[in-house]
């Protein structure tokens, strides 16, 4: 840590700040959704796809590929939406609204990334039980570093400023 910085510092971002970070946010996380997307699609079109999945399976990973693709329309929208409705100018509304989209991205992200990883374990270890706990678990992973952690900081966040005013007004 360099001299003169501390931990508990906070500074306000103005609105354009913010609709910079959260369109640079969704730029990290599309490249990722587009190779799942890639490899789900590709996936299809292999040889062993109709003989390691049973039509049921194939149904699943159908509905991956959905969930992943509406993942990824979800992350593009805000950057559609203020080149056509907002160009050369930054609301409130449209940082609001794009950190939503980002944020329902992730849960359809990791709704689609978890079926296909339950039907990755079931290839590889022909047991859907086996297949169905890694899938739940890897689900919980995502979703408690994606949304729990988060929240927990923000809390945090919350109870250090709350302190600091307490220390500053008493």
């Amino acid at each position: 840590m360099q001299p003169g910085h501390d931990l508990d510092e906070v500074s306000q971002e103005s609105l354009a700040q913010e609709a910079t970070f959260i369109l640079e946010e969704s730029r990290m996380v599309l490249p990722g959704i587009q190779a799942i997307f890639g490899f789900q699609l590709i996936a299809v079109f292999n040889q062993g796809f109709a003989e390691k999945l049973s039509r049921p399976e194939q149904g699943l990973h159908l509905l991956a590929f959905v969930l992943v693709a509406v993942a990824a329309a979800l992350i593009i929208t805000p950057a559609a939406y203020h080149r056509q409705a907002e160009r050369e100018q930054i609301s409130e509304y449209f940082v609001r609204m794009a950190s939503r989209l980002l944020t329902i991205a992730l849960l359809f992200l990791m709704a689609g990334t978890s079926l296909d990883s339950f039907l990755v374990a079931r290839i590889v270890t022909g047991a859907v039980g086996v297949s169905a706990a890694l899938a739940v678990a890897l689900a919980l992973v995502f979703f408690g570093l994606w949304f729990v952690f988060p929240r927990i900081g923000r809390r945090f966040r919350r109870a250090v400023d709350h302190g600091a005013t307490r220390r500053a007004t008493g």
